[in-house]
């Protein structure tokens, strides 16, 4: 569904073997929650043009999070075939990582799930047929049977909103993939696709869901 509205390592210690052997080792750093942010299709060009992306980014930079955004591949149809497999192997998702789809990214995130796991899903704007617009059935994402089961097996945590006015996707839909995959559910009366320039409702999910001991509070959000 559219969603566009405009060290070097270092160097080795000196010393006789005893006492390099009883030296203690340092222990790894632990790796910063990563974050990868999907958008809705019809975003061609620079994302951070587009919506509450770039911010939310910006926003979860500065805590501390590992944030993943790029200008998707195929961005006006958004095939599952193309997307899937950049969100993966180019913006690295994995286990340790929690999605945000927005519109065709939500359907992107669920698809993935059936496939690969994820530490967390936040779905905004999603749905489950192709409303009827041939654009949409072009992305494969509506073809076959979702696997619910399988999508709530693969995430650690679905959180999910939708407004009821969404003037593109009915809240009948969101209801139903909600009810499917047991999502924490919130649903809003008047922020329509969420094509706004800010959002903080994902950044109160992620910080509350994973929080960072680090992390650096922005002032003002």
């Amino acid at each position: 569904m559219s969603a566009s509205s405009t060290s070097q390592a270092d160097p080795s210690a000196t010393g006789n073997a005893e006492s390099s052997s009883s030296a203690p080792t340092k222990p790894p750093a632990q790796a910063r929650q990563r974050i990868v942010i999907v958008p809705g299709n019809g975003c061609a060009g620079a994302i951070e043009r587009f919506n509450w992306y770039a911010w939310l980014r910006d926003v979860l930079l500065a805590d501390g999070y590992d944030v993943r955004l790029q200008s998707m591949p195929d961005p006006y149809e958004a095939k599952e075939s193309i997307w899937l497999p950049f969100i993966h192997e180019q913006l690295q998702a994995d286990e340790n990582t929690v999605l945000v789809g927005h519109s065709s990214g939500a359907e992107a995130g669920m698809r993935f799930l059936e496939r690969w796991p994820l530490r967390g899903l936040i779905l905004v704007s999603a749905c489950h047929t192709d409303l009827g617009v041939e654009n949409e059935r072009k992305s494969g994402y509506y073809d076959r049977a979702w696997e619910w089961e399988k999508i709530r097996a693969n995430a650690g945590w679905i959180v999910q909103f939708h407004s009821a006015d969404d003037p593109f996707i009915p809240v009948q839909e969101a209801r139903h993939v909600a009810g499917n995959i047991k999502s924490e559910y919130i649903e809003h009366s008047d922020r329509g696709h969420y094509l706004s320039r800010q959002m903080q409702d994902v950044v109160d999910v992620i910080r509350r869901k994973c929080p960072l001991q680090t992390a650096q509070k922005t002032k003002k959000e």
